[in-house]
């Protein structure tokens, strides 16, 4: 029942989007989107706090983290 449903949601989605000559041109906008949105912002406003410690140090800094925010909130 559930299997049959997901396939004719599929199809219906699958289908409705062959169909449409402006649908494609928006799914590349909506990926590259997504691309810059998750790949290039991270790089840039997202900095890695645990990158080059070891595990030991890593739980330490979540550690700490997570007790500071608690204390504070």
């Amino acid at each position: 029942m559930l299997k049959r449903a997901v396939r004719d949601i599929w199809r219906f989605y699958r289908d409705g989007f062959r169909s449409m000559t402006l649908g494609k041109t928006l799914w590349a906008l909506i990926l590259i989107k997504l691309f810059i949105l998750f790949f290039v912002l991270k790089l840039f406003f997202f900095p890695s706090f645990l990158g080059g410690k070891s595990d030991a140090e890593k739980g330490r800094y979540v550690g700490t983290e997570l007790v500071g925010r608690g204390i504070h909130h």
